[in-house]
């Protein structure tokens, strides 16, 4: 069988798959991490592989960047693929100093302005959750590997490059001073959203890639390769 955006047969998915945005760093988790990978989609350049990990069946596939990317190749994970947990492991930027580079943060939320849940579903909230009981299994496994989180919200947003007023505070203060959003990205809310209509599990685990707060930011070699503890993390969830 076959979807509109994803080339493969029904099995050819695990039941877990970690989807980084870049297509590239599925490729670099499959070769690093996986055993016996190989590749079962690649429409559209979105590469997707299937390994066993200490012997334990997982998937890696890339999600694009945004909401609306990650909306539709987890929806057709999930609804056509009989995929049962998605864990999102990506990049993020800090809004605040205690979130430095290379730091790995655990999503308890995902707040946003988009409308993609409206529209999807017609929830009308501004706050998304993961699933508790995957969360759980991620904190366990960090803690087994000795990997520090940080935990809090993220701002989902629609907008790279935002122009903002003079206003202060600005617009990412008051996301982290009332929402409690330590860092942004741009995919978690919808992928949470689809996950809750669909009565699957979501969750998401990002790397601090850059700040808001201090003159920082990783090369794209970095985002692409040198994520390793995020991955190491929600790869542990297959032991427990």
């Amino acid at each position: 069988m076959s979807t509109p955006h994803i080339r493969a047969e029904k099995g050819d998915f695990a039941k877990t798959v970690l989807m980084p945005g870049d297509p590239l760093r599925a490729k670099f988790i499959a070769e690093t991490f996986l055993e016996n990978p190989r590749l079962v989609t690649d429409v559209r350049g979105m590469l997707g592989y299937t390994g066993t990990y200490h012997g334990k069946p997982v998937s890696v596939m890339g999600s694009g960047m945004g909401m609306p990317s990650i909306g539709i190749y987890s929806y057709e994970l999930y609804k056509f693929y009989d995929v049962e947990n998605i864990i999102r492991i990506g990049s993020a930027g800090s809004y605040t100093a205690d979130a430095k580079l290379f730091d790995v943060v655990l999503a308890t939320g995902a707040v946003s302005e988009s409308n993609y849940a409206a529209v999807q579903s017609g929830f009308e909230g501004h706050v998304t959750e993961p699933s508790k009981e995957l969360n759980e299994k991620l904190r366990a496994s960090a803690k087994r590997q000795g990997i520090a989180l940080i935990e809090g919200n993220v701002h989902s947003s629609d907008v790279f490059y935002r122009e903002t007023s003079d206003e202060k505070p600005t617009y990412w203060e008051k996301l982290r001073d009332e929402q409690g959003c330590v860092a942004v990205e741009m995919e978690s809310f919808a992928l949470f959203a689809n996950a809750a209509v669909l009565g699957k599990k979501a969750a998401c685990v990002v790397t601090i890639s850059d700040s808001f707060v201090a003159p920082e930011i990783t090369t794209a070699e970095q985002r692409q390769t040198s994520f390793t503890q995020m991955m190491k993390v929600a790869l542990g969830v297959l032991e427990e």
